[in-house]
């Protein structure tokens, strides 16, 4: 009883980030729990010697780090068989259960063999950091690793992601990704730059002039919605006149909302990076290179642009703003368990095929979001992507309005905020 429900909560959480979409390798398992639960493509293997090529999208090492002679060797050969865009999620125990777990050996409660190495986060994060892994994240999860009921629900649910009562878990789960050199001729990537424009005449020729070259065969979507200036003509009219470096598409979105409008864009685009800027160039287009430059290199695989860093121009964020910014940075944070210094900038990166996997997946959160914005982090982090920030300076909007209302999109965000909590955090 002990064992099925601890292995039911640990496929739980595993879940959360390898769907049935996925392919899952299970190293040298100890039961059959985990390849009975999982409804994707399931592979398992007792050694690391027994695969040359490890394709699998996720790789489970299910407590066999406690077991393994050489962890850094360990580390070293799965390294050498994992494709790029592999995750490797690692479960190791909390060494202050030590006792207790040796207690349980001595009383026949426990049928494995007694663990004989007890690793802590930092020996974890020093391994990975030795064979060149990258550590994504580090949940920790299951005060209560038996079922009573209402008890064990309340504790491992509610309480154990909490800080302090996460320091008393059982369980650690490391998300990590392997780091390969980057290879001298690599082709380089072309962008398509996706602009949701609402009243937003008065920009539209400044935005492809502003734009720097990125790519070889970069595009600008332009994606009009529910104008009541000239909008849409504005952008026509750019596309019959335009003779520079980027291709240009325009569309008009079908539903309302800036999320709409991306996701339409999204859809049309047909290179290998996905980028996102806001009409109002409140974000300078000059600064889009450096976004490029971060996914590209591998450095991230999604790139979150942040306002509060650099000084900002007087009226660009009014004081409410900032503060309202500044506490939901903070909340998202905890709750997706990554760093996020503004999670409403408008710019924001990620590749064409991660975002085709997130999309796939949307339906675990659902299309509420009108921003657009939290539609790809909830994804992106639930993927275990890198997310990396980059700092920009934020201007002043120089023509129009804005089409944000603080409180009312305040309130929308605190919903998303407490949506996101139970699906992400409280599982």
């Amino acid at each position: 009883m002990l064992k099925k429900y601890f292995y039911q909560k640990l496929f739980r959480y595993i879940s959360h980030y390898c769907t049935s979409e996925n392919s899952l390798l299970e190293y040298a398992p100890k039961n059959s729990i985990i390849e009975t639960l999982f409804k994707g493509k399931y592979e398992k293997i007792s050694t690391v010697n027994e695969s040359k090529k490890i394709n699998s999208d996720f790789v489970l090492i299910n407590g066999n780090l406690h077991y393994e002679d050489d962890i850094q060797k360990f580390f070293s050969s799965l390294h050498s068989k994992l494709n790029p865009n592999a995750r490797v999620a690692i479960i190791y125990y909390n060494s202050l259960w030590w006792p207790i777990f040796k207690l349980a050996d001595k009383l026949g409660i426990r049928s494995t063999t007694p663990e004989q190495n007890w690793i802590s986060h930092e020996d974890v994060a020093n391994f990975l950091i030795l064979e060149d892994y990258e550590l994504i994240r580090v949940e920790q999860r299951i005060l209560l690793p038996l079922y009573i009921p209402f008890l064990s629900n309340f504790l491992n649910r509610y309480l154990a992601p909490l800080p302090f009562f996460r320091n008393f878990t059982v369980l650690n789960i490391a998300i990590a990704r392997p780091i390969f050199k980057q290879e001298a001729k690599q082709k380089q990537p072309s962008v398509s730059i996706v602009v949701a424009a609402r009243n937003e005449a008065g920009n539209i020729f400044d935005i492809p002039k502003r734009i720097p070259k990125m790519g070889p065969n970069d595009e600008l979507i332009l994606v009009e919605g529910n104008s009541t200036d000239n909008t849409w003509a504005t952008i026509l009219e750019l596309k019959k006149v335009y003779k520079g470096h980027l291709k240009i598409q325009t569309a008009q979105q079908d539903g309302k909302g800036k999320g709409d409008a991306v996701r339409k864009g999204f859809a049309m685009a047909k290179n290998e990076i996905l980028m996102i800027l806001d009409a109002d160039l409140t974000v300078p287009p000059e600064d889009l290179p450096k976004f490029y430059t971060a996914i590209a290199s591998g450095k991230g695989e999604f790139i979150n642009g942040s306002r509060l860093v650099y000084p900002m121009e007087k009226k660009a964020m009014r004081f409410f703003n900032r503060v309202g910014n500044k506490f939901f940075a903070v909340s998202f944070s905890f709750v997706l368990g990554q760093r996020f210094k503004d999670t409403l900038c408008g710019t924001k990166v990620i590749s064409k095929s991660n975002y085709a996997m997130l999309a796939k997946n949307r339906g675990y959160f659902g299309e509420f979001d009108p921003f657009g914005d939290f539609d790809l982090i909830f994804g992106a982090s639930r993927m275990g992507l890198k997310i990396i920030e980059v700092p920009i300076s934020y201007k002043e909007r120089t023509y129009g309005e804005t089409n944000i209302s603080r409180w009312k999109h305040g309130v929308i965000l605190l919903t998303m905020l407490l949506f996101a909590a139970r699906k992400t955090k409280f599982i």
